[in-house]
């Protein structure tokens, strides 16, 4: 039997890039899945992609930061897959500046998409979680859930021309931590995957100037190939990371072996501390 068969998952921005691999590990491993994205296209591409390849799935689509995407997440995976065993919160993105040049817009955007977002799925989700605890213990069951929120290194160590990213990815280490001290008792493994470099649309080589369309904001993605060389020496594997690698580590937390593994912050990040 597969590790996950009969669990039920959401995983926010998994249209694309790591959280879509993350999906597809998932699907793998039995459990149906919540596929979410900002747009419609790559969150049901995804969605075939699973079926097509004999697991279940359906999408949610809309933006993290919607004050009424939380509650839609979780409902659509309670309503339409029959429950909520796995929560993945791995939607966002970068949008960079030296602090002096930083605006407020750009700070609290990214603070919105990579901890407020997670919080408030987390808030929807709690309600759920607590009933079936509940229910779980007067039968004289022991269910363990799982909670996996994307943090990076960024977070552990700050970066130069992150504070935004930076603080927000240490705040969920910190809401992580914390909320393995509240749902322990509901049998729910709380814990994050710090992510260092891995090969993605956000940090493809590239000599020009590029961007892509995040809720109306142009943002630059990619890295100049000198500074990718530069980091990538510097891991001690040599390469970055690629996103099946990076959604294999989120799988470690949610298998049955991790169930006595609570409060944790793994760095998938090639050996770099």
């Amino acid at each position: 039997m597969s590790k996950l068969q009969g669990k039920v998952a959401i995983v926010s921005g998994s249209g694309r890039g790591i959280g879509r691999e993350i999906a597809l590990k998932l699907a793998s491993e039995g459990a149906a899945v919540v596929v979410n994205d900002l747009d419609a296209a790559p969150a049901e591409e995804t969605v075939t992609d699973i079926i097509q390849a004999g697991g279940k799935a359906v999408a949610c689509v809309g933006s993290v930061t919607d004050v009424d995407f939380a509650e839609r997440f979780v409902n659509t995976a309670i309503n339409e897959l029959g429950g909520l065993d796995i929560i993945v919160n791995n939607a966002g993105y970068t949008w960079d500046s030296v602090i002096q040049k930083m605006t407020d817009e750009q700070w609290q955007a990214i603070l919105d998409v990579h901890l407020t977002a997670p919080f408030r799925i987390l808030r929807a989700a709690s309600g759920y979680m607590r009933e079936q605890a509940k229910k779980e213990a007067e039968a004289g069951q022991e269910v363990f859930r799982k909670v996996v929120n994307i943090s990076s290194i960024s977070g552990l160590m700050g970066n130069a021309g992150q504070s935004n990213y930076s603080a927000a990815k240490a705040g969920i280490v910190g809401l992580t931590r914390t909320l393995a001290k509240e749902w322990g008792r509901y049998k729910v493994n709380v814990n994050s995957v710090a992510y260092a470099l891995i090969s993605t649309r956000l940090t493809q080589a590239t000599e020009e100037e590029k961007t892509v369309d995040i809720e109306g904001r142009k943002i630059r993605v990619g890295v100049k190939s000198a500074n990718l060389k530069a980091a990538e020496a510097s891991i001690p594997l040599g390469r970055a990371g690629t996103p099946e690698e990076a959604a294999g580590a989120v799988y470690l937390f949610c298998i049955p072996e991790s169930n006595y593994v609570s409060g944790q912050s793994l760095i998938c990040g090639g050996g770099r501390p």
